[in-house]
């Protein structure tokens, strides 16, 4: 590329005064809105060669050909190229290439976004990232459907955000499908403001269902972001700093708790436990060692992961022990005046061999339910074989 120049109105090419010095310009066309591409042939996508035209041209006869007036841009990608510093150290540059129809027939080229006046970028990519921010799945859809364009769902912004970034912040789970299906990536980090991802931004915003579509669609819920964040370390990083009881934050807080349920079961796998047999650690790095109930090796568990009771139970020194049934029942010590009655229950124990009293919070609501309605069922068959007690004259 040489010998650009540039006009906020640009959207023409033109080739440039074959005799400088003896010509001007033509008043239909300002000097400034003239850019010149050099071999445009050479840069023109490898889809829009034409195979059947000899090579090696000579540089006049390219040179000849290299000018004309733009039509419209038809596409966009992002360029990404390794950039060495003396030091050896690599970072990559980013830039934005668009594909370029012309007016004289001659094949698209792709050219980079600097050579190319922004009312003509503006023209192409306004559509796009305003049905982007607005989350306008319908205007989304028919841009992505738009063949003549063929847009790219990838496509970035300044800061590095593509417009499932957008999606994901709002909570539209149509455009996030939608973008996924044309093939934005589930998994794009931004540039800019942390190195998000749309699972990031989704989760950070409370946005609970815009969280369970990217997931179904294969977003991984443990990629960290450009801090090192996983979607819920950010999510719950986030509710840390998010007031209770205040209700301007109520809504916010609901979304974040969804977003972070959404979230917990997609890294954890549930299990129920059967009881605590161990701990260790204090405060936040508090673990047990839990049993499951549906079997398999013993686990050191987080504490925040364990059900509160068990937890408490066991640090009140409560042991656990199988009850095969209730097999009994009786008022507990005299409660005070005003409270109401409490009861105990004889609890046979499959590990046991002796039966115990136990007070109702201690046993199982089942059995005691089964205990009570063997104790109706007996009631109501004793009554019908007891003679009744009328007097008899």
């Amino acid at each position: 590329m040489e010998a650009v120049l540039r006009h906020p109105s640009l959207s023409r090419l033109k080739p440039p005064n074959p005799h400088p010095h003896s010509r001007t310009p033509s008043p239909s066309l300002p000097t400034l809105s003239l850019i010149r591409l050099r071999a445009r042939r050479l840069s023109a996508a490898a889809l829009f060669q034409d195979q059947s035209k000899p090579v090696g041209k000579g540089r006049d006869e390219e040179e000849e050909e290299a000018y004309g007036e733009v039509d419209r841009i038809v596409s966009s990608r992002t360029v990404k190229n390794p950039v060495f510093a003396e030091d050896g150290s690599a970072t990559t540059a980013v830039a934005t290439e668009y594909l370029v129809e012309w007016k004289d027939g001659h094949e698209p080229s792709w050219v980079p976004a600097e050579a190319i006046a922004a009312d003509v970028v503006a023209e192409f990519e306004t559509p796009w990232w305003t049905a982007a921010k607005k989350a306008d799945a319908e205007a989304l859809s028919a841009l992505l459907a738009d063949e003549a364009l063929r847009r790219d769902p990838a496509a970035e912004d300044a800061q590095g955000r593509t417009a499932m970034h957008f999606a994901a912040g709002l909570g539209s789970e149509e455009c996030l499908r939608a973008l996924a299906a044309a093939g934005a990536d589930v998994g794009h980090r931004e540039r800019a403001g942390g190195g998000l991802t749309p699972l990031h931004i989704a989760a950070g915003y409370g946005r609970a269902a815009a969280v369970r579509a990217l997931l179904e669609l294969g977003a991984d819920p443990e990629g960290p972001d450009g801090q090192g964040r996983t979607p819920l370390e950010l999510v719950q990083q986030v509710l840390t700093k998010t007031p209770k009881g205040n209700p301007a934050a109520f809504q916010l807080r609901q979304g974040l708790e969804a977003a972070e349920k959404e979230l917990e079961k997609a890294v954890y796998e549930w299990a129920e436990v059967e009881k605590v047999v161990d701990g260790r650690g204090e405060g936040k790095w508090r673990e047990y060692l839990v049993e499951w109930r549906d079997g398999g090796d013993r686990e050191w568990v987080k504490a925040a992961w364990v059900a509160e009771d068990l937890v408490n139970d066991f640090e009140a020194g409560l042991e656990y022990a199988v009850a095969e049934a209730v097999v009994d029942k009786r008022q507990a010590a005299a409660a005070a005046e005003g409270e109401a009655t409490k009861w105990e229950y004889l609890v046979k124990w499959v590990d046991i061999e002796e039966a115990t009293w136990e007070p109702a919070e201690n046993v199982d609501a089942e059995l005691v339910q089964e205990f009570e309605q063997r104790q109706s069922g007996s009631n109501a068959d004793s009554s019908i074989t007891q003679p009744p007690t009328e007097a008899i004259a």
